[in-house]
């Protein structure tokens, strides 16, 4: 049976309980989200998992940034601050660390200043070689150059990952290697990513899907270049309210994709006084309507009808029957009563 869904504007009245309405408008308390865990489910308290990714960002914090090194490194081209390993051969007092200068020029003792701006370190090597000979300081140079630190610049990585932070790129990266180098992703990361190119803020924002749990071709192709921010959300929250046994708020884990059936499973199931026939679904749309789905539980479990595919901020609200809960009461009361009677006999 296909679903239907009533629109209803949000000055009009429920009929169930004006709780739910003011729920749209409003998040709900930090009590009502720290839900406890469920085994199959391998969902996770937000509030313990907040206080993990808070204790992660704090150490993060207190780290310095990360460097990633390109496998091409033999043709990265020498910036200004760059610190180099200068080795002249049979020559000490020529040999030592050197910080290129913000011309791009490297001081060599008794040579003077070198411009080593935009070439390899074999090439600086090339040219340290020729000064050297030009300056008829030595007859046959042999001089030995590495990079013992790249200034590099920064990307910013910010959101759901466990170490939050600058990541230093000395060259372009691919978006899941910057990802790693921060420790990945957390639980409570949503299913896109976003990236800020450069400072400015004219430029809108990549929105770039990435799954967990799947090869994403478009995020792998992705690259971020020095100066980028990477922004990873928060995966939206559904809430489950009513007769279930464990209410609250739950994270919409699995590349943030959930209905009605497995929200219902987080929240333990739906309790002997459910009325499995009529639960309902409560959706804000941003130009301020609600939608009311309404959908038999019952029907759901049975295979004939389709389980609603929830979006963040939904309310799904399982109501109380007065006929369960009637019985359960009278139930409740004779047990009752045959406990008294076995203790005190």
């Amino acid at each position: 049976m296909a679903t239907t869904c009533r629109v209803i504007m949000a000055k009009n009245k429920f009929s169930f309980s004006h709780v739910l309405l003011a729920l749209l408008g409003v998040a709900l308390p930090a009590a009502m989200i720290a839900v406890p865990a469920t085994a199959q489910s391998g969902s996770a308290p937000l509030s313990s998992m907040t206080a993990t990714s808070n204790k992660a960002s704090a150490s993060a914090s207190q780290s310095p940034g990360i460097m990633i090194v390109p496998k091409d490194i033999s043709e990265l081209r020498i910036e200004p601050g760059d610190l180099l390993n200068v080795n002249v051969y049979d020559a000490p007092e020529l040999s030592g660390q050197f910080r290129v200068d913000n011309a791009g020029n490297l001081t060599l003792p008794l040579c003077g200043k070198v411009n080593l701006l935009g070439v390899t370190a074999a090439e600086a090597a090339k040219r340290l070689e020729a000064a050297l000979k030009d300056g008829q300081i030595m007859v046959q140079p042999q001089v030995n150059l590495d990079v013992a630190q790249y200034a590099g610049e920064y990307v910013t990585v910010m959101g759901e990952v466990a170490n939050p932070g600058r990541v230093v790129l000395i060259a372009p990266t691919m978006l899941g290697d910057v990802l790693a180098q921060a420790g990945g992703l957390t639980a409570l990361a949503g299913a896109h990513i976003k990236i800020r190119h450069g400072a400015n803020e004219t430029v809108p924002e990549e929105d770039i899907p990435y799954s967990r749990t799947q090869n994403s071709r478009e995020s792998a192709s992705v690259l971020v270049r020095p100066g980028d921010s990477i922004i990873v959300p928060r995966a939206g929250i559904v809430y489950v309210m009513g007769a279930v046994y464990h209410p609250g708020g739950y994270v919409m884990q699995e590349d943030g994709k959930l209905n009605v059936a497995q929200a219902l499973a987080l929240a333990g199931g739906t309790s002997l006084q459910a009325k499995t026939g009529g639960l309902r679904v409560i959706r804000r749309n941003p130009d301020g309507t609600v939608l009311d789905f309404p959908l038999s539980y019952d029907r759901i479990t049975k295979g004939t009808e389709t389980p609603l595919v929830l979006q963040a901020q939904d309310i799904v609200y399982v109501p109380m029957s007065k006929i369960k809960s009637s019985i359960t009461s009278a139930v409740g009361v004779i047990t009752s009563i045959s406990s008294d009677i076995i203790i005190y006999h």
